[in-house]
């Protein structure tokens, strides 16, 4: 498929033929990217069920037949921008958790979910929708899962340190991260507080609990914004 780029033909002289427009062709891995950006964008405005194969092709400029042919169809696509997703987030999180304590170690994660979620808002729409996709790689709750068990082996270290059991770990990470997932889904939306306070304040109710809250809960991290 062609795709058109204009021409300036005002200043042709009233003599002389307009010039033609200017035609260029994309590579089936530039053709493929663009598919990928268009559905992300309305998977994210619309839902899986709210988008269609016509609004893609329509909006890439192509006819139907080329969205089939680089994704099978819309399911194909959505599994695709679902998966790469869900590989950006984990990358995040487990990228960030290079702190020595542990307390700090929350904080980068907390940081890294909301970074997410402020520089990817439309991936991370994409993400808290359950798929309708039986064989799609992801949904929500196994990202979330995927990203518990990054941290169970921190978790398992400081339990053992401490004289907790170790088997526990798991639980926790799960608890720690789903806290973490579930307020993000919150922020999403209201954007208030600040990034860091939202921080602040998940960090200060995972690490002393509801019984040893404080009232102005402060980071310990590099990070403040």
């Amino acid at each position: 498929m062609i795709d058109s780029v204009a021409t300036d033909s005002s200043s042709t002289p009233s003599n002389e033929k307009p010039r033609r427009t200017r035609r260029t062709r994309m590579t089936g891995a530039e053709r493929r990217q663009q598919l990928l950006e268009i559905g992300r964008t309305l998977f994210a405005a619309k839902g899986f069920e709210g988008t269609s194969v016509e609004e893609i092709a329509a909006r890439a400029g192509v006819s139907k037949p080329v969205v089939y042919e680089h994704f099978g169809g819309k399911e194909g696509l959505y599994a695709v921008v679902v998966d790469r997703e869900m590989r950006r987030l984990l990358d995040m999180v487990t990228g960030s958790l290079t702190a020595g304590h542990p307390r700090e170690l929350c904080e980068q994660a907390a940081f890294a979910l909301l970074d997410y979620i402020e520089e990817y808002t439309d991936g991370f729409r994409i993400l808290v929708r359950d798929s309708p996709i039986p064989q799609s790689t992801g949904s929500f709750a196994s990202l979330i899962s995927d990203i518990a068990t990054q941290v169970e082996d921190i978790l398992g270290r400081e339990f053992k340190s401490r004289g907790f059991d170790p088997k526990l770990a798991p639980l926790y990470a799960q608890a720690l991260v789903g806290m973490v997932a579930l307020t993000g889904q919150w922020w999403l939306d209201v954007r208030k507080p600040k990034k860091a306070e939202v921080a602040a304040h998940l960090v200060n109710l995972a690490w002393h609990g509801l019984d040893g809250l404080e009232p102005k809960p402060r980071l310990i991290g590099h990070r403040k914004n």
